[in-house]
């Protein structure tokens, strides 16, 4: 795994992961390398600017067609809503990370 100095989302998650409504993000194999208890800087990745910095929780593997109401509610949106943005953002993925964190 890589070593990973910073996290970056997309700038419309900002309000809700300041707001603590969104604890974790799922992502592929070559964006999971963080560890439980790294803290990190987090940035927005159309214009790589810095909104907070979040302390890792867990990171776990989980397949795509085991998301659920629980993984739906963390991300603060509607399971329909999370399967398909998680489509655009990787098509035909079926293996994911999913890294549950907290603000620092």
């Amino acid at each position: 795994m890589n070593s990973v100095d910073k996290i970056t989302f997309f700038s419309r998650f900002e309000a809700d992961i300041l707001a603590g409504k969104k604890t974790i993000t799922l992502r592929d194999e070559s964006e999971s390398g963080v560890i439980a208890g790294q803290k990190l800087p987090v940035y927005t990745l159309e214009d790589d600017r810095w909104f907070c910095d979040i302390r890792i929780i867990a990171v776990q593997e989980i397949e795509f067609d085991d998301l659920g109401p629980k993984e739906a509610q963390q991300e603060n949106m509607s399971l329909e809503q999370l399967k398909a943005v998680i489509q655009q953002i990787y098509p035909g993925i079926t293996h994911l990370y999913k890294i549950s964190f907290e603000l620092c």
